[in-house]
């Protein structure tokens, strides 16, 4: 469940561009900012989401819904294969898995999670101020025929990562972004379903401890 110290983001497939000899090169600069003014304007978002981590000669799918709101919400409620909870209120992080008696919480600013940095999704920065050497990674295989792919590497997170690749639709949407770590391990975020500015309560991105379960401050566990 890295999303340690980054991030979760969404979908919508278009015309077919390819980065072919024949076809020019789309400007890396221009496609980041349609993708900045795509998302600025969002109050919230929600998307369905499918998580892969591979490392350590294991591999590991969970899924689940993300919901995103100004300014650096963020709730990722894990359903499948078991249920998970990871959120925060823009002030703090907390990670729980229910019928456990120990909840983990850490300030945001101390958060190490590649999920964290998704937040700036909604209007908290730019995407080429949020990743180091923004370009375009002709090299890798979209997964929807007209999508761009580009790399970088997240500021918050250049010591422990390689390479981050997004995944940019036609219509200027994040469907997916992959994580290669550096350590050899990678962790993969694929978003579908996306409403734009749902109704979702500031509640929603507040822990209340249940009864009888421990809160330990400190790093988020998986």
């Amino acid at each position: 469940m890295e999303l340690k110290s980054i991030l979760r983001n969404f979908l919508v497939p278009g015309l077919a561009v390819t980065l072919a000899a024949a076809s020019p090169a789309p400007d890396v600069h221009a496609v980041a900012q349609a993708v900045d003014e795509r998302y600025n304007h969002l109050r919230s978002l929600q998307a369905e989401f499918t998580e892969t981590y591979r490392g350590a000669g294991m591999e590991r799918t969970e899924s689940g819904t993300l919901w995103l709101k100004k300014p650096g919400k963020m709730r990722w409620e894990y359903r499948s294969p078991r249920d998970k909870l990871f959120l925060s209120d823009g002030k703090d992080a907390w990670f729980y898995v229910p019928g456990e008696r120990q909840v983990r919480r850490t300030a945001v600013k101390k958060l190490d999670d590649l999920r964290s940095p998704l937040a700036f999704l909604l209007g908290k920065t730019k995407l080429e101020k949020e990743l180091q050497g923004l370009s375009l990674a002709p090299d890798v295989a979209p997964l929807a025929a007209g999508d761009w792919v580009l790399r970088g590497v997240p500021k918050s997170l250049a010591d422990r990562v390689s390479q981050v690749l997004l995944e940019i639709t036609t219509e200027h949407w994040i469907s997916r972004i992959l994580i290669e770590e550096v350590d050899g391990s990678v962790t993969e975020y694929r978003f579908t379903s996306q409403k734009e500015d749902v109704a979702v309560a500031d509640r929603q991105f507040q822990f209340a401890v249940p009864d009888g379960v421990e809160v330990i401050d400190g790093e988020l566990g998986q």
